[in-house]
């Protein structure tokens, strides 16, 4: 039998209900995570890689989201199966998420100090009274993890309200309280978008020391492939509510063979290529209400087949590399 993942999700298929009618969010989503790796998921917006994530701590309001079928393992746990009292137990200690836009998390009439410590006690709440910290402990563990994230004068900061803080250093405070709480597992939802660009390089570099010094496994949501290059081990590539192709870093970026990656890293900016206009991928993706049968990308495909109207497998091309692509079987899908 083959060991289970540390983090994986099964055929996972989620609708959502609307007075529109049924939109199908999320078709048969597999991904594998091993203890210490940093998996990247990268699409255009409205691919369905948040909502992937976000019901991984039950994030996703029921209705209007409804799970249609799959697993959310975690330790051999299903998540989409525990009760209320046993998630309060993983979100934000086994498993903690950061969002995109920390002015959004970060409540604007409380200091930092506050809502840091108020977490990290909420974190104590199922530990023996013995165990638990006071709300002392929990400021001085407040600062120590302001300082491992690099935020200057940490003590002083915990006196001070979010907007007297800069995006990146807001940001900051947001991982320190993920962080908080020693956890397994760290989601980072687009954590770098609302940075200018310096800012986001600072982050990554953050992130990567940080899985390294804790011995973190790490789930980045982007929609930017030059972010995943700087921090994931291997990255899966959805579209449209599927992913069509999963690998590691070295063998996407270099033998893309999904039409949909290889227009995603043709719209990357190259410093050393002149061009009068970056190339783009045509269309937009389809209507969730009513998607295409079979491949959800052949309106938008160069290299479109008749057989493209059945829904492709993922198919291995090699080591970890996988390909939901009817190219692959006819051949082609080269970069």
């Amino acid at each position: 039998m083959s060991k289970q993942p540390f983090f994986s999700i099964r055929d996972y298929r989620l609708n959502f209900n609307t007075f529109d009618g049924v939109y199908q969010v999320l078709d048969g989503v597999n991904l594998d995570l091993e203890r210490g790796q940093s998996l990247g998921i990268v699409g255009e917006t409205g691919c369905g890689k948040s909502v992937t994530i976000r019901n991984i701590l039950g994030l996703l309001p029921s209705p209007p989201a409804e799970v249609i079928s799959g697993q959310i393992l975690f330790e051999g746990r299903d998540l989409l199966k525990v009760s209320k009292a046993e998630m309060q137990l993983i979100r934000g200690i086994e498993i903690a998420m950061i969002f995109q836009d920390p002015m959004t998390y970060l409540n604007p009439v409380f200091t930092i100090g506050n809502q840091m410590i108020d977490v990290i006690l909420a974190h104590q709440r199922n530990k023996p009274r013995a165990n638990k910290m006071s709300r002392r402990q929990a400021g001085e563990h407040a600062i120590e993890m302001l300082r491992k994230v690099h935020l200057p004068n940490p003590d002083k900061q915990m006196n001070s309200y979010p907007h007297q803080l800069s995006g990146g250093m807001r940001q900051r405070v947001l991982i320190a309280t993920a962080l908080s709480g020693n956890p397994k597992l760290l989601v980072a939802d687009e954590p770098t978008t609302a940075l200018d660009v310096t800012i986001q390089a600072q982050i990554l570099d953050l992130i990567a020391e940080l899985v390294e010094d804790m011995g973190l496994s790490v789930i980045l949501i982007t929609h930017d492939l030059g972010v995943v290059a700087k921090v994931c081990d291997c990255v899966a590539v959805m579209y449209a509510g599927q992913v069509v192709e999963y690998g590691s870093i070295e063998e996407l970026y270099d033998t893309p063979r999904h039409p949909y990656t290889q227009g995603l890293l043709r719209s990357i900016p190259h410093p050393e290529i002149s061009v009068a206009k970056l190339a783009g991928i045509p269309g937009h993706l389809p209507n969730l209400l009513d998607p295409p049968a079979g491949c959800r990308f052949q309106d938008r495909c160069a290299e479109v087949m008749p057989v493209c109207k059945t829904t492709p497998a993922s198919v291995s091309v090699g080591g970890s590399h996988t390909v939901a692509c009817h190219l692959i079987r006819q051949g082609g899908g080269d970069a």
